[in-house]
């Protein structure tokens, strides 16, 4: 499963990188899926961080091969 943070409802509080950091950072005031680390929507930590995200930026699909539609 593929994990995305969609930069346009991110608003920077953190929490992905906190309760997830070895998947995501926080770059430039935004939380990002760590390079390399974008298969990663299966891990428990990851899962936590999509459902406590504030602005429910994070998502994760079914298909390794398929993004959200993003701007």
């Amino acid at each position: 499963m593929k994990v995305f943070v969609d930069r346009d409802l991110c608003y920077g509080s953190a929490e992905c990188a906190h309760r997830a950091p070895a998947v995501f950072e926080f770059v430039d005031g935004f939380g990002v899926v760590r390079p390399g680390h974008e298969q990663a929507g299966e891990d428990p930590e990851v899962l936590e961080a999509v459902e406590k995200c504030p602005s429910q930026a994070i998502s994760v699909t079914e298909s390794p091969h398929s993004a959200p539609d993003l701007p």
